[in-house]
Parts: C-alpha cells; sequence; structure tokens
C-alpha cells in the first residue's frame, strides 16, 4: 500500500471520531492560503488581530494563545489518532498544509497525503512565527499543544477508539520529550483521560471567559485576584 492510501485511510477511519478529527486534503479556493504563509508576510499578524477584535481583547498574547489553541486541535487530532491506532499519521508541517480563516474561526486541510514525521517539528515553525509577531511565552504555546494531545486523547477514550489506560500511556510518552516536557501531568482516575496543565492558555483575561479543565490556576475569586 503506497504512503498515499496508508494515510487516506487513516483520515477516513477516523474523520467520524468529532468533527476535530476530519482533516481533509486539498486546497478548496483560493480563498485558502498556504501554510508558508504563516511563517512570513501579513497573514498571520492579520489574522491574530482579527482574533483580537473578535474577542474583544486588547492583549495580543491572548489572541496568539487563542490561535494556537484551534490551531493544534484541528491538527493534531488526527496525528494523535493515527498514534493510538498504529495508522499512518499525516504530515502537517506548514509546507504541507492549507489554512483559512474566517469570522467561522480556523480551518486547515493538508495538501498532499503524505505521511509526516515529528510533532514538534511539525509545530516549531509555527511557534517561532507567532512569537515574532507578539509576545507570548514559549511553555504556553506548547503547553497548548499539550493540551490538544491530551484533549484528542480523551476523545479517542470517550468514543470507544481505546482503552482510557492506553491512552494515557501513549500521551505519557508523547509528553515526555523535549518541548513538551513538564507542560502537564496525566493524572489517574479509572477510566478516564484526566490532564492537568503547567501553563494557562489565558482564556480567563476574556470578558466572560473562565478555566478550562486541564487548567492550573485557581477558580472564582482567587482568579479574580490575579487578573488585577
Amino acid at each position: 500500500m503506497s504512503q498515499f492510501a496508508r494515510v487516506l485511510t487513516t483520515l477516513r477511519e477516523i474523520r467520524g471520531i468529532s468533527p476535530f478529527f476530519a482533516l481533509d486534503v486539498g486546497r478548496p479556493d483560493p480563498s485558502w492560503l498556504s501554510g508558508d504563509a504563516l511563517l512570513d508576510g501579513d497573514a498571520l499578524p492579520a489574522t491574530l488581530d482579527a482574533i483580537a477584535r473578535r474577542y474583544r481583547t486588547g492583549e495580543p498574547r491572548v489572541a496568539a494563545s487563542l490561535f494556537f489553541l484551534g490551531y493544534t486541535a484541528r491538527l493534531l487530532c488526527p496525528v494523535v489518532a493515527a498514534h493510538v491506532t498504529g495508522r499512518a499519521a499525516p504530515d502537517i508541517r506548514p509546507a504541507n498544509l492549507w489554512w483559512h480563516h474566517s469570522a467561522d474561526g480556523l480551518r486547515v486541510r493538508i495538501a498532499d497525503p503524505v505521511e509526516g514525521g515529528g510533532i514538534a517539528d511539525a509545530l516549531e515553525p509555527v511557534v517561532d512565527a507567532i512569537r515574532r509577531v507578539t509576545p507570548v511565552a514559549r511553555g504556553l504555546l506548547w503547553g497548548n499543544a499539550a493540551s490538544s494531545i491530551a484533549g484528542a486523547l480523551r476523545t479517542l477514550s470517550r468514543s470507544g477508539a481505546a482503552e482510557a489506560e492506553q491512552c494515557v500511556a501513549i500521551g505519557r510518552r508523547m509528553l515526555a520529550q523535549p518541548p513538551f516536557t513538564g507542560s502537564g501531568d496525566f493524572i489517574p482516575f479509572p477510566g478516564e483521560v484526566a490532564f492537568r496543565r503547567r501553563s494557562c492558555c489565558l482564556y480567563y483575561r476574556l470578558d466572560g471567559g473562565g478555566t478550562c479543565g486541564d487548567c492550573p490556576l485557581p477558580s472564582g475569586g482567587d482568579r479574580a485576584r490575579l487578573q488585577r
């Protein structure tokens, strides 16, 4: 079986798990930009500005974090599913991507159904590009990616695609290597994938925003004091 066929088989078999596991192939229309446009030019700054306006935040780092949360969730779910099911993982490097941001949010597709390498290598150029646009902590961005990995594992477990114990074991191996080292911990909980990250995605900084399920920050009044 060719690598094209292996990757297409992966994408076909996992796309029904949830919308975040549905990764399409090819550029649908000229409004979609190449992944390389994330790394240089005006597209990424314009997108982060649009996110800041949409969520009414004056903090560029919050917009950057929200962008990378969406980016990693949509790309890492299929990759994590491939690792869990023993299938061929797609190449999610910027050179093999198309992306589009609009009022409906961020969408991504891969250009060709080819097999990819390591997650860190695929995400590192985008982390660097974001940090050139706005001052946001590297650990926060990698924490977002770790959160996306854990979220994908949780969904796979709850869908019945794999046992929770298997997902946790795979997640611990995936997060044991740099740049994910120290990004968070899987918490023992029977039959569930429970994860607590060590950085905050800053969602609580938005008007009406709260803390996420894996957030390390306190809640309620303690969080309010942190905002002052």
